[in-house]
């Protein structure tokens, strides 16, 4: 099956600056792609593409088989975006945004008032929707904005950072929106920074720092790439941290690690329960007081923050030099 977006060793420079440098991936049809990153790792500039509002200077974009270079005018209908601020013209009322949107997309009269009607149901906005969109608040109009990248009824709907301002209602009705969107099959580009919204929406996840993709897979591939499940052991008091240590290493337990900032140690358990069961019998029989011992998940954030911290950055730098 031809997936609904298909990018193939993209490249952009804006002057002397790379923004993206030989991204390839693919979407397919009817899933959501979380696209993740840190501000300035080319995200925007990426979606920018998917949606022809810029050239590529080499590579290539296909929207459902359609180059969007050459062929941006079969594309362009395919696509429905809506960027990190909301676009709609604030002097005229909700219903004449949707209405012109309409318009736009070639529906005649009847036609265009009923589809300018149906979003604004659709969106709980039609109390609102004669009145000038100047008037609305945040999440009406990044519901507005959604609802007009809608009109066309695209196959493929790119959202940039959608949810950015928005108070925890409003970003939930949202997140509701879009999953009943990839229900019915439309295929979602998500650029976002929050990590609950990612795991929230997408079915997976490709991250993306100083213009290259750095990793790609499922939430749950991403967190194995810190070890999966980590048992976290703090005493009672700091200065034992070395002797439980001592304890452990000797045990045979050798991945251990002093995490002395948090005053606790970090062992990740890749023998699960029988290891677990016998790292705890090592510590009875330290006989050392134990503040707290529990197993933790590493977070979308902590795998995250491993990928795109500043140690993570320096060896792509380094390789970009080269």
């Amino acid at each position: 099956m031809t997936p609904a977006i298909r990018i193939e060793n993209l490249a952009k420079n804006f002057g002397s600056t790379a923004a993206i440098r030989g991204v390839s991936l693919e979407v397919p049809a009817g899933r959501v792609l979380g696209l993740l990153g840190p501000n300035g790792a080319g995200k925007t500039t990426l979606v920018r593409m998917v949606a022809t509002l810029i050239r590529p200077d080499s590579g290539r974009i296909l929207v459902h088989g359609h180059d969007v270079v050459r062929e941006a005018a079969r594309v362009r209908p395919l696509i429905g975006l809506t960027g990190q601020y909301a676009s709609v013209d604030e002097d005229i009322s909700g219903w004449e945004n949707l209405y012109l949107i309409a318009r736009l997309f070639n529906l005649r009269g009847r036609k265009a008032r009923a589809r300018a009607d149906e979003m604004l149901e659709r969106f709980s906005l039609t109390e609102a929707g004669k009145r000038p969109v100047g008037g609305y608040s945040g999440g009406m109009r990044r519901r507005l904005d959604l609802a007009a990248s809608l009109t066309g009824d695209p196959r493929v709907l790119v959202l940039d950072e959608p949810t950015t301002g928005l108070d925890p209602h409003s970003r939930n009705s949202l997140w509701a929106e879009v999953n009943r969107l990839a229900g019915q099959g439309t295929t979602v580009l998500l650029t976002t920074q929050y990590m609950e919204e990612a795991e929230a929406l997408a079915d997976a996840l490709v991250v993306i720092d100083s213009g290259r993709v750095i990793a790609s897979g499922s939430t749950a591939e991403l967190r194995a790439r810190l070890g999966g499940q980590m048992l976290r052991i703090q005493p009672e008091e700091p200065g034992d941290l070395a002797r439980i240590y001592q304890a452990l290493l000797t045990a045979g337990h050798t991945e251990a690690t002093v995490m002395a900032d948090e005053g606790r140690l970090h062992l990740p358990l890749t023998g699960g329960g029988s290891q677990l069961t016998a790292v705890v019998r090592t510590l009875g029989e330290a006989d050392i007081p134990l503040a707290s011992l529990d197993t933790h998940i590493p977070s979308l954030d902590e795998v995250f923050l491993k990928l795109t911290g500043p140690a993570a950055r320096e060896p792509v730098a380094a390789r970009s030099a080269a």
